[in-house]
């Protein structure tokens, strides 16, 4: 199935709709050689977006991509490429970190360089700034507009609130505000995006979303039911945190139940759980993460599954999500 593209909220940018990333695995759990191959296995696929943070792997992960594309000399205007900003990289002073004017200029500079590109298509804030007023967070990301170092930027796990706030101080002084919006968004992880977030999409809002964590971190494709694989993202001990999101039963049961249903469609769970985000209109695109290129080939197959989620299909995973399974 070829790949689909679509816009990113009101904007004129269009994005596949799967996406590629590179939280915990560039510079971290995967050889450079096995980004490399994933990175252009995802291209040839049609997937126009990859995703990166100041943040993952302290830099390395933005080093590690921009030797990739580099090398691989793709014509700039077919792919777009971002950064995010705030948990810094290799250092942690005081003015390395956070949304001030000083440090949303610098780590733009920054993930320049280790990008290897002249601009970003997407900068991120990667959590709102309690410390930073939220105009002087605008202010910045206009001038980098300003400058064509950013084309569009955004907010990743700010609350609605948060973002209206951004809009109000960018349209009270004439500046462009944020475009989209990185949440997570998963069969277990739905509140923010559907419900708190349903007014930023109206026409005046045009709210675009880049959702990530669409397996929620693994736990969707069923391989964690019997325990921790060696060599998955949960072996990782930076990441033992995650265990705890899904340690209830109860979830553990769903995923069950939505693994028979989907056996029964004759689907993997990891596809039918990618393409349940896509049936959302509001999401833009999904970010895939992958650690070797099979698995990335399998869910870049999600695209089959959208059309299995019939109306009927789609009450049914609901019944299933909404339900109280016993243990």
């Amino acid at each position: 199935m070829e790949m689909e593209y679509r816009r990113l909220g009101k904007s004129g940018l269009k994005v596949s709709a799967l996406s590629f990333g590179a939280w915990v695995t560039f510079g971290n759990q995967v050889e450079d050689g096995v980004a490399d191959a994933c990175m252009s296995r995802a291209y040839e696929a049609g997937v126009n977006f990859f995703d990166n943070a100041e943040a993952y792997a302290d830099g390395r992960a933005e080093k590690v991509m921009g030797d990739i594309l580099m090398a691989k000399k793709w014509p700039r205007d077919s792919f777009l490429v971002s950064s995010k900003v705030f948990f810094g990289s290799e250092r942690r002073g005081p003015n390395q970190r956070g949304l001030s004017r000083k440090h949303v200029i610098e780590a733009c500079e920054a993930a320049l360089k280790r990008l290897r590109v002249d601009y970003l298509d997407l900068y991120f804030c990667h959590r709102a700034d309690p410390e930073t007023p939220i105009e002087e967070t605008v202010r910045a990301m206009n001038t980098l507009i300003e400058q064509g170092k950013i084309l569009y930027w955004g907010t990743s796990e700010w609350t609605a609130r948060e973002i209206e706030e951004a809009k109000r101080a960018a349209d009270r002084h004439h500046l462009i505000g944020p475009t989209m919006e990185q949440p997570q968004y998963n069969m277990f992880f739905r509140e923010r995006v559907e419900k708190e977030y349903a007014p930023l999409f109206d026409s005046r809002h045009g709210l675009g979303t880049t959702v990530w964590s669409p397996l929620a971190s693994g736990f969707l494709t069923g391989k964690y039911l019997d325990g921790v694989p060696e060599g998955s993202r949960l072996s990782i001990p930076e990441l033992s945190w995650l265990q705890d999101r899904f340690s209830e039963e109860s979830l553990a049961a769903k995923v069950r139940a939505l693994k028979q249903f989907a056996d029964k469609r004759y689907v993997p769970l990891n596809r039918l759980a990618i393409a349940w985000c896509l049936k959302n209109p509001n999401v833009s695109t999904v970010i895939l993460g992958a650690s070797r290129v099979s698995q990335l080939e399998d869910n870049l197959k999600s695209l089959e599954a959208l059309d299995l989620l019939d109306n009927e299909a789609m009450d049914e995973i609901e019944q299933i999500l909404a339900s109280d399974i016993p243990s």
